[in-house]
C-alpha cells in the first residue's frame, strides 16, 4: 500500500513509523512548507491519503484528492462546515472519503458509552451536563473534534438539551449555563495527546466518564486501519462502518 501523508506533523510522523513497520511504502510527505510538491506526485504514486493537515488546509487537500481519484482518510478537525460540500463531491467523483473525529477504537467504544449513559440520563433533568477536554499547546481548534462529536451524541439523546457552548479555561461556570446547553471547557497544556472527560452534576452527586490516551499511537493504528478498509471502496464513511463489520 503506498499511503501520501498530507500532513507531517506529530501525527503524520507517528503514522509513517507505524506504517513502514507493516511494510508499506510512503508515497510523499506534504506539510506546509512544500505543498506544491503535491502537483508533481503521478496518480498511480498513490494508493491512499491519510489527512492529518490543519483546518485551513483541509478542505483544498481533501479536495485535490478527490479531484485526483485518490481514496482519503481525514482525521483534521476544524473544518466541518464544509462536511456537505465535501460529501457532494465525493458523490460526483465517485470517490472514497473516510472521516473520524478520533480514530482510537478506545475512543470510539467512549462515543458509545456516551450515548448509552445520556440514553439513561433523559428521565434526570436534574442533572446538568458539562464536559472538559485537555489537549497538548499545539492543537489549534477547541473544542476538539472528538468533544463535539460526544456533544452531538448527548444532544440526540437529551430532549431538554439543544446545542453546546464553548467556554475558555477555568470560565465555566454551571450556574450561568443555560438549561439547555452543554458547556465543553477546552484546556491546552503541555503534550497531553487527548483526554476527555463527560459529567453529570446534581447537588447530591456527580456521574463522571473519561476518557484518557497515553500516546498518539492508538489514533494512528486506526487511521491505519482506516485506510486499509477504505481502498476499493466508494462514499463517505466513519469509524460506525468500519467497526460494524
Amino acid at each position: 500500500m503506498n499511503i501520501l501523508l498530507l500532513g507531517y506533523g506529530k501525527m503524520g510522523q507517528v503514522i509513517e513509523h507505524i506504517a513502514l513497520e507493516r511494510g508499506y511504502q510512503i508515497a510523499g510527505r506534504i506539510n506546509i512548507d512544500n505543498q506544491d510538491d503535491l502537483n508533481t506526485l503521478a496518480d498511480a504514486d498513490v494508493d491512499v491519503v491519510i489527512e492529518f493537515s490543519s483546518p485551513e488546509s483541509a478542505v483544498a487537500n481533501i479536495r485535490h484528492c478527490l479531484e485526483r481519484g485518490w481514496p482519503v482518510v481525514c482525521g483534521t478537525t476544524g473544518w466541518l462546515e464544509q462536511r456537505d460540500a465535501i460529501r457532494q463531491l465525493c458523490h460526483e467523483t465517485k470517490g472514497a472519503f473516510f472521516y473520524a473525529s478520533n480514530y482510537s477504537i478506545g475512543v470510539n467504544l467512549f462515543f458509545r458509552l456516551n450515548k448509552m449513559l445520556a440514553r439513561l440520563m433523559r428521565n434526570e433533568p436534574s442533572y446538568q451536563v458539562s464536559m472538559t477536554e485537555i489537549h497538548h499547546t499545539e492543537k489549534k481548534d477547541a473544542p476538539s473534534g472528538t468533544a463535539i462529536t460526544l456533544a452531538e451524541g448527548i444532544l440526540n439523546e437529551l430532549p431538554h438539551k439543544n446545542h453546546w457552548i464553548s467556554q475558555e479555561a477555568g470560565a465555566t461556570n454551571s450556574d450561568a449555563t443555560p438549561t439547555d446547553a452543554i458547556d465543553i471547557e477546552s484546556l491546552r497544556e503541555g503534550t497531553v495527546p487527548g483526554t476527555h472527560t463527560v459529567r453529570y452534576d446534581s447537588t447530591v452527586d456527580r456521574i463522571e466518564i473519561t476518557h484518557i490516551a497515553h500516546s498518539r499511537d492508538g489514533f494512528a493504528l486506526g487511521a491505519l486501519t482506516a485506510a486499509e478498509w477504505l481502498i476499493g471502496r466508494e462514499g463517505v464513511f466513519g469509524m460506525d462502518d468500519l467497526l460494524s463489520e
